[in-house]
């Protein structure tokens, strides 16, 4: 038996694979061996990250531009990569958004908003993949959560929802998807150093020092942080794991 961490061959979507941990997935993957599609709608971003992957680790990597909101903009994304790759392995559901404000204060096109984007995005590109993980007799979809997946958010209450939503819907997936070897599962990352917690951090006073008391690890995470997880869960040594989600926090869901 060869290395089962190898993705020799093996071809990954990243949505939302253009900054901050979606580009750390991309990385780890491409660093792995498998050949990464970047989807995002910042093309010029996108064009960066895979300059960035290419030189670190020489893997194939492909700018794909798409608002994965819309059904026609994924499946023709899909098709894109399928096109260029000729299959599809391996797809992390990680694009994202936040609006943080108070429930009453929510408009509900901002809550459409980010459940489009966080939540439906998701069901959407898994839906889309499914057929040519199932002519290739299997694939794995990785989905990114978060710590809100677990906890409340006073202040984030559409973002708090997606995320507890990716839970259910991966766990829905690997069931529906099981008999195709289709394994679904999703990562909840804690805190990581991102623009999305920097503007968190400017907006929510005391956040990072409070955080940081509660990381075990005593430091907020770096995007590299979640690439061991991401090749795991994408690569063969993880054929008999579907269904969970796995926080890579530190430590911070384990204290009170």
């Amino acid at each position: 038996m060869g290395n089962p961490f190898d993705l020799t061959g093996k071809v990954a979507i990243v949505t939302g694979g253009n900054g901050g941990i979606g580009l750390g997935i991309a990385r780890g993957l491409a660093q792995a061996g498998a050949s990464i599609a970047i989807l995002g709608r910042n093309e010029a971003k996108s064009r960066e990250a895979v300059r960035l992957i290419s030189e670190a680790t020489g893997a194939a990597a492909l700018v794909v531009t798409a608002d994965v909101t819309e059904p026609e903009d994924v499946e023709r994304a899909v098709a894109q990569t399928q096109s260029a790759f000729d299959r599809i392995d391996i797809l992390f559901n990680n694009a994202g958004i936040n609006i943080r404000k108070s429930p009453q204060d929510l408009a509900l096109d901002e809550w459409t908003n980010v459940l489009n984007t966080n939540l439906t995005s998701a069901f959407l590109m898994a839906k889309a993949v499914y057929p040519a993980m199932k002519r290739a007799g299997g694939g794995k979809i990785i989905n990114t959560g978060s710590m809100t997946s677990i906890f409340g958010s006073s202040f984030a209450v559409a973002y708090a929802s997606s995320k507890g939503g990716i839970v259910q819907l991966t766990k829905s997936l690997a069931l529906a998807w099981a008999a195709d070897n289709i394994q679904v599962n999703a990562i909840l990352p804690g805190w990581f150093d991102t623009e999305l917690t920097m503007q968190a951090r400017q907006e929510i006073p005391g956040l990072h020092d409070r955080v940081l008391a509660r990381i075990a690890q005593g430091r907020w995470a770096r995007p590299e942080d979640m690439a061991g997880t991401a090749v795991w869960l994408a690569s063969s040594a993880s054929d008999y794991v579907t269904g969970v989600a796995i926080p890579v926090d530190g430590g911070y869901s384990a204290a009170l």
